[in-house]
């Protein structure tokens, strides 16, 4: 392995984001010349040795236990998210995974089904990547009015929300607080990197962003890791006007790498009005289609 690997950058981001006096030390002696804990105080507190440790964070020790990396997060004050993230880097890091081009991912009739049952509300379907691999009328008008509605039929024009949101200007000016949904959208990512990490499409759009997007090399430098569940956006939609939605993400049973995202408004609220408006005018410029991505699907016999 050359370098610290993504085990060793986790835990040096980690312990550069605490302070002594997070963890009940005094800082004395001269001026700390390090951001965060030492190695050497990190793993006082773990109960390790600095050298094992020090070896841990350069990618020269890959066999850490399940009681040592225990000991790692409770010092570093990992929560549940994080702990899991790391266990699923140490893991990675014990059988040192090859890049391998997975298969196109694909929509399951019972998920379209699910989409089409939500019809009611915006909705997309994302995969491990964030790719769109489906979404209903108001979804894309509400997510992505300004492109190709049958962009998802494809898989090689399917949009990515992660490269739109950093990549695309139209994406950019929908969100008033467009950093805390790049935050939570690199969060999101950090953990389908760990659970993937074998993914060569998935590194690929990584690198594709890190090259093209300065905020996104220094959100994706921070290391924090969360995933997308539940929260609450401000949106300036260029056809009407501010809309407050939650976007919530539902886990598929069937396709566990997919996501349903949907969002919602409180009733009876200025929100609700102009998602109704917002689907009176998509319905109008589509007539003969109940959902986009799926009014030309064959039907099942």
């Amino acid at each position: 392995m050359n370098g610290p690997g993504p085990l060793g950058t986790f835990l040096q981001a980690r312990r550069a984001r605490l302070r002594p006096k997070d963890v009940g030390l005094r800082e004395l002696g001269p001026r700390r010349r390090v951001a965060g804990l030492r190695r050497e105080e990190l793993a006082q507190l773990a109960g390790v040795s600095t050298s094992y440790y020090a070896r841990l964070e350069q990618g020269l020790s890959r066999g850490a236990s399940a009681e040592v990396l225990d000991a790692i997060a409770r010092a570093l004050l990992l929560d549940d998210h994080e702990r899991e993230h790391l266990d699923r880097l140490a893991d990675a890091a014990r059988h040192a995974p090859r890049l391998r081009r997975p298969r196109p991912e694909k929509l399951a009739d019972e998920t379209r089904d699910l989409l089409r049952a939500v019809d009611s509300v915006p909705a997309i379907v994302l995969g491990r990547r964030t790719d769109v691999l489906a979404w209903n009328t108001l979804g894309h008008a509400l997510l992505a009015g300004h492109l190709d509605p049958l962009g998802p039929d494809d898989p090689a024009r399917r949009p990515n929300m992660s490269r739109s949101l950093f990549l695309d200007p139209h994406c950019r000016d929908l969100y008033a607080n467009w950093t805390r949904k790049a935050r939570a959208v690199v969060g999101n990512l950090r953990i389908a990197v760990g659970r993937h990490p074998d993914d060569a499409l998935l590194a690929a759009l990584i690198g594709e962003l890190a090259m093209k997007s300065p905020e996104f090399v220094a959100l994706w430098a921070d290391h924090r890791v969360a995933p997308c569940d539940a929260a609450s956006y401000e949106l300036h939609h260029p056809v009407v006007g501010t809309v407050t939605v939650t976007q919530q993400t539902l886990s598929i049973a069937r396709s566990p790498d997919q996501a349903l995202i949907v969002c919602t408004t409180p009733a009876g609220s200025s929100s609700e009005e102009a998602l109704a408006l917002l689907r009176q005018m998509s319905d109008c410029r589509a007539p003969h289609a109940n959902s986009v991505g799926m009014s030309n699907k064959p039907t099942r016999r």
